[in-house]
């Protein structure tokens, strides 16, 4: 019987080293390349302009786990010369998205600096005709300061608009046994209501995204979008 026993916890433990070899991640893949962050989003296009700009609520001090996830990142206020509107861009790129090192989700970091979410919706940015990006949009406040947000998460070719979709994705590359990239990109603007319309801000994220060069494209929306885009 102890003989028996022994086989059954042996083999028990054999099955469980094979599933966890399995679900161990062993190729990198990296939509971003070699390229630069910086360098394939335009400091101008159309009627905007941009200045760099640091974000207060993604500081990267040294030895964080900030710096540890984000090996570039992008801060942009970006201002239309013609009307004066304003938008801020973060972009957030990491080589490695893990268990232990996953893009952050704005729903989650701005409740740490001060800010009460007063909504947080999943929605649809058009991009092109026929050609889609799901984002989610966020209305936050800080004392007397409302700002609107929309932002999208890319982990590897996925684009979760939840922390659910992000751990489901998250397992699907590694049951196919990659380790992808990831990026956050996040856009905001101040605003005195919280019922402000995103129409200017949904237009500029869209104008942006095309003023990238078409191979360069699929670091920000995925290899699919980014194709579908260029035929549109």
């Amino acid at each position: 019987m102890s003989r028996r026993r022994d086989l059954l916890i042996g083999g028990a433990c054999v099955a469980a080293a094979g599933a966890a070899y399995a679900l161990t991640p062993r190729r990198r893949v990296s939509l971003l390349g070699t390229d630069k962050l910086e360098d394939i989003v335009p400091r101008a296009f159309g009627d905007w302009t941009s200045v760099d700009m640091n974000d207060e609520v993604a500081p990267r001090e040294e030895g964080s786990l900030a710096s540890k996830l984000y090996g570039q990142t992008v801060g942009r206020l970006y201002t239309n010369r013609k009307t004066g509107a304003e938008v801020m861009m973060l972009l957030a790129w990491g080589d490695t998205q893990s268990n232990q090192l996953q893009v952050h989700r704005p729903e989650v970091c701005y409740p740490a600096f001060g800010y009460e979410i007063l909504a947080s919706r999943p929605s649809i940015l058009p991009l092109a005709a026929g050609v889609t990006v799901p984002v989610r949009e966020l209305t936050v406040r800080r004392r007397d300061r409302i700002e609107q947000i929309i932002y999208w998460t890319r982990l590897g070719d996925f684009l979760p608009t939840s922390v659910r979709e992000q751990r489901t994705d998250r397992l699907r590359d590694a049951l196919a046994g990659t380790v992808p990239d990831g990026l956050l990109a996040r856009f905001s603007r101040a605003t005195g209501s919280v019922d402000a319309a995103d129409e200017e801000m949904a237009a500029f994220i869209a104008d942006l995204v095309r003023a990238v060069a078409p191979a360069r494209r699929k670091a920000l929306v995925g290899s699919d979008l980014a194709q579908r885009a260029d035929a549109a």
